[in-house]
């Protein structure tokens, strides 16, 4: 099926500016160098699982590390694939995907996914609840990517960490900023930890995209991104997965060694008349991807 066009919008407090429409595939415009096999961690979790779905869509060969096989499962209904389903989306029954079964938190895990596998880009959707997986795991994790990469000669990446994170704080709800300092608070610090590793530790010189979404939302991909500076509204993982993909595939991607607040509401889950004027523009998308008009 056709892929829509991903259409990414710089959004501020007081004003609106629409940037030209990036291809979801645009295959015909990757570099010479362009990535073979992508390496996806959190495979299994929302966001990851639509990442492997969309780049093996986009043609791509993908790794992915994850704590139990039996949970990496499509995350929606899809070309002939069954949302929770494992039919069709693993090793067995496509030779797009290869998997490996571990831990981030393990450095021989992480460098399987590497091995042999000609992989150039990278996207790390790691995550879990804090009393399973420990209170530094995306730190500790994401430690131990930034290595892999540099021992296998891999500088495009892009990770999920969250609104709130970093010098975001501002852009959050009110009601997530009360999250961030009770439930959160341990999550937090790691993810705040997490981006640092890029900032100011070994990944800074890793050509790198960290995406802080707002809320997040399943569905079908909508086509739209917003870059904003404002509050963050929601997202569908799927459009929040494909922003990431782009990150690791195009070579003039525009926001690399950068944070950014991606959206596809405008703050507190309202909706902006821009994105529904782009929506208009653009013709509405069907589940599968497809212009309707």
């Amino acid at each position: 099926p056709r892929l829509p066009m991903l259409s990414l919008t710089v959004l501020s407090a007081s004003s609106f500016t629409a940037t030209q429409p990036l291809a979801l595939g645009a295959r015909a415009r990757r570099a010479p160098d362009a990535v073979n096999s992508i390496a996806v961690f959190g495979a299994s979790g929302g966001t990851g699982s639509e990442v492997v779905l969309q780049a093996m869509e986009r043609g791509e060969t993908v790794s992915c590390l994850v704590r139990d096989r039996l949970k990496l499962e499509a995350p929606r209904s899809v070309n002939g694939l069954k949302r929770g389903s494992m039919v069709g989306f693993s090793p067995s029954s496509n030779d797009k995907m290869l998997v490996t079964q571990g831990s981030v938190l393990n450095r021989e895990d992480v460098d399987k996914v590497f091995e042999g596998n000609d992989v150039t880009g990278v996207v790390v959707a790691i995550g879990g609840k804090t009393r399973q997986v420990g209170p530094t795991l995306l730190q500790d994790g994401t430690a131990h990517i930034i290595a892999a990469c540099k021992e296998y000669g891999v500088k495009r990446i892009s990770i999920v960490s969250t609104i709130g994170a970093g010098d975001s704080m501002n852009q959050a709800p009110w009601t997530f900023k009360l999250l961030m300092n009770t439930m959160m608070k341990t999550v937090m610090v790691d993810k705040n930890a997490q981006e640092a590793l890029f900032f100011d530790g070994p990944g800074a010189d890793l050509d790198y995209c960290i995406v802080r979404p707002g809320g997040l939302k399943m569905g079908a991909p909508s086509g739209v991104v917003k870059v904003i500076d404002g509050e963050a509204g929601a997202i569908n993982r799927s459009d929040l997965a494909a922003f990431c993909l782009d990150a690791v595939l195009e070579p003039e991607f525009q926001y690399l060694q950068r944070a950014v607040c991606a959206s596809s509401d405008k703050g507190s889950g309202f909706k902006s008349l821009l994105a529904d004027k782009s929506m208009n523009r653009m013709g509405q998308i069907d589940a599968h991807g497809r212009r309707i008009s």
